[in-house]
């Protein structure tokens, strides 16, 4: 593979190419800026790796919060427990006094380490779809997105489980859900492993599959119809990134409503506690999590933490689609110099 076969030409309209009304392709990923090019997949799978890992240190604070939200009150009825955290704002002030600043970063690591591996994976295999011309069959991009976030979630999912471990921990006064109380990441990955074996390091992730799936599949949709939208209204130059902010926030909006049901069920199953038959002793499964949460805790109850999933959403959905344009910008002007040399 040489380089300039790195970057494949396809005739395909946009900043490099002839003008086009829209900037954003609308049959690929959510990007900001549509490129002239399908860059080489592998590459791609970096790139977006990359960019999502970028984006995940501004946002990893409100995970935390989000996480606490999600485990407050964990199977306790409206009213019956004490609240330490009663919304985004406040949340963070509490754990920022109490943990410090270094504890509105926990399991910033695990969370990069996941990020790197399930945005990778989906992005990478988005990419291929669209090279295949798979999304441009009818639903083909709802069903490609849907499968490249299983595997991605699949593939990440003991990451995600030790992220979640890690930013639930805190003192005993501020504390929510159960304590796994590890060390540190490598030290959960041990115990985790020592403790349950192999398949203890996927547990939880029959709740993470649906979620990722649900939520990659509606932002891609909802990403680029809202993209197409925004770019006939003609509110901004052709080549603005408002119009990709625009459509992430209203894309955040379909996804959060979607998505924060499956997540506070993904967050219960990851952090619940296990028997000596490493089973959960809270939820025997994702169904079963389902509807011991609504018995006990109602509908608001699948929709704690919504706030911190909407406003770290949409800035993380923005960061992330503007880091990987610009690092596949770079990457088609820095091998079409080297094709010309």
């Amino acid at each position: 593979m040489t380089r300039p076969q790195l970057l494949e030409f396809t005739p395909r309209d946009g900043r490099f190419g002839s003008p086009a009304p829209c900037p954003l392709s609308p049959s690929g990923p959510p990007l900001p800026l549509a490129l002239p090019v399908a860059p080489w997949p592998p590459l791609d799978f970096a790139l977006g790796a990359l960019a999502c890992c970028g984006a995940c240190v501004f946002t990893n604070p409100l995970e935390v919060v989000k996480t606490r939200l999600q485990l407050q009150g964990e199977l306790r009825a409206r009213g019956s427990y004490q609240r330490h955290y009663r919304g985004v704002l406040q949340a963070l002030w509490v754990v920022g006094r109490t943990d410090g600043l270094r504890g509105l970063q926990k399991g910033l690591s695990a969370g990069l380490l996941y990020q790197a591996v399930m945005n990778g994976v989906r992005l990478g295999f988005y990419s291929y779809a669209e090279a295949a011309s798979f999304t441009s069959a009818p639903g083909g991009s709802l069903l490609a997105g849907a499968t490249a976030g299983a595997l991605g979630a699949f593939i990440a999912s003991p990451a995600y489980l030790v992220k979640t471990h890690l930013q639930a921990q805190t003192v005993e006064t501020i504390a929510v859900g159960h304590q796994h109380n590890h060390q540190g990441v490598s030290s959960a990955f041990a115990t985790i492993y020592q403790r349950e074996g192999l398949l203890g390091l996927w547990r939880g992730v029959n709740g993470a599959v649906p979620r990722v799936m649900v939520g990659s599949a509606c932002q891609l949709a909802t990403f680029s119809s809202a993209k197409e939208w925004v770019s006939q209204t003609r509110w901004f130059s052709a080549d603005s990134w408002l119009i990709a902010l625009t459509a992430a926030m209203i894309s955040g909006v379909a996804v959060t409503i979607t998505m924060t049901p499956l997540d506070v069920i993904s967050t219960r199953l990851y952090n619940q506690p296990v028997d000596e038959l490493h089973r959960g002793r809270l939820y025997g499964g994702f169904l079963d999590c389902l509807l011991k949460v609504y018995q006990t805790e109602g509908l608001l109850g699948l929709y704690k933490g919504m706030g911190p999933v909407f406003f770290r959403l949409a800035p993380h959905t923005v960061l992330s689609m503007l880091f990987w344009d610009l690092l596949r910008q770079r990457a088609f002007r820095y091998y079409r110099g080297q094709g010309q040399n």
